[in-house]
């Protein structure tokens, strides 16, 4: 349900209103408005009813209920798109591009280095880098663990890049957190809702991937657990979902940006290389993603794809890494974002002041 105070009403009478929300046995998610403050009472919905007598209490203008499943990822509590803060230099949503780029998997300190200088020169505002990695074949690369997680931090602390990695067990929370900036949910594990909910229980953002068949209802769904959980700092992603099309490797889908744009206030960002799963597509879908209204992009890029461990045919080279970003600025000034990537390399063209 939605409390709507009048305008006017007084602290206490606030108070008041939230503490018999309480007595009812629901959550209070409070949104403090111009002239007036809008209570969200989340909770069980069987004993719903039971909100509905406050409209008798002092200061309480009326009581809507909440329609969507998704009460905290929708839009009904909440007005206009968020931002997450990944960072000083990382912001996402509202009008601000998340640029996150990065090899699939961490190989060694040397690899991620080159991987993380690339990037960086090249306008991104994070880094990625899979640690842990699931993989459908057992006997396929997964990840050096803590040790790729180390090289990730020295990568960050030489580039200032914030780091993104997955997550695949909600025991390893407390390792990761040490280490990265964003949690990754891959695909495999949107609806690990043991992992979602514990992640819940933390401050640093979620990067939560689209399954691999999932609705996108499922996918606000989701997102609700990790949000109903505590933790507001969610971005979705769209990084493809399985058809019958077998010329490539996901069908990227597109129609998800404005879809979510109009069920949900939180960023969603595309992954063009897991979406098309060829490298010469990821330009052409990066640059359609960002037309339509994606907040970032997350783009595997690697110093030498020919040899990489994982996902080396949907690799970018750091030239053509760079040459997409810059193509995209054109894309992203038309549709009215901002790329950190302009301000980057508009800095490393300067001359320098020596």
């Amino acid at each position: 349900m939605i409390i709507v105070m009048r305008v006017g009403s007084s602290d206490e009478q606030l108070k008041k209103v939230i503490g018999r929300i309480e007595e009812l046995g629901y959550r209070t998610h409070i949104m403090y408005g111009v002239e007036r403050t809008v209570i969200g009472a989340l909770g069980d919905e069987r004993g719903k009813d039971k909100l509905l007598t406050l409209n008798h209490l002092p200061g309480v203008d009326k009581v809507i209920p909440i329609l969507s499943p998704y009460k905290l990822a929708g839009t009904q509590l909440k007005e206009g798109p968020s931002q997450i803060r990944v960072s000083q230099d990382c912001v996402i949503g509202k009008g601000k591009l998340g640029l996150i780029a990065g090899p699939c998997s961490v190989e060694s300190e040397e690899q991620i280095l080159e991987a993380a200088r690339a990037v960086k020169a090249a306008g991104a505002n994070a880094l990625r880098g899979g640690a842990f990695k699931p993989r459908s074949s057992t006997y396929s690369f997964q990840g050096l663990g803590e040790e790729g997680l180390k090289m990730l931090a020295m990568a960050r602390e030489e580039t200032g890049l914030p780091v993104v990695t997955e997550i695949i067990d909600h025991h390893d929370i407390d390792l990761i957190e040490r280490y990265a900036d964003v949690f990754q949910v891959g695909a495999r594990n949107m609806q690990n809702f043991t992992l979602l909910k514990a992640l819940g229980g933390t401050r640093k953002p979620i990067l939560l991937k689209r399954g691999l068949s999932a609705r996108i209802d499922e996918l606000l769904l989701a997102a609700e657990y990790i949000l109903a959980a505590g933790n507001p700092n969610v971005i979705l992603c769209e990084r493809g979902i399985r058809t019958f099309e077998t010329a490539t490797r996901n069908t990227l889908d597109l129609n998800a940006i404005p879809a979510i744009r109009e069920r949900s206030h939180l960023p969603i960002v595309v992954d063009p290389s897991h979406g098309t799963g060829v490298w010469r597509y990821v330009s052409a879908m990066s640059k359609a993603a960002i037309a339509c209204g994606a907040d970032g992009l997350i783009i595997e890029v690697h110093p030498h794809p020919d040899s990489a461990l994982s996902d080396g045919a949907q690799s970018l080279k750091p030239k053509v890494f760079k040459e997409l970003v810059d193509e995209l600025e054109p894309i992203a000034r038309a549709v009215g974002c901002e790329t950190l990537g302009a301000r980057v390399l508009q800095q490393l063209r300067q001359p320098s002041a020596d």
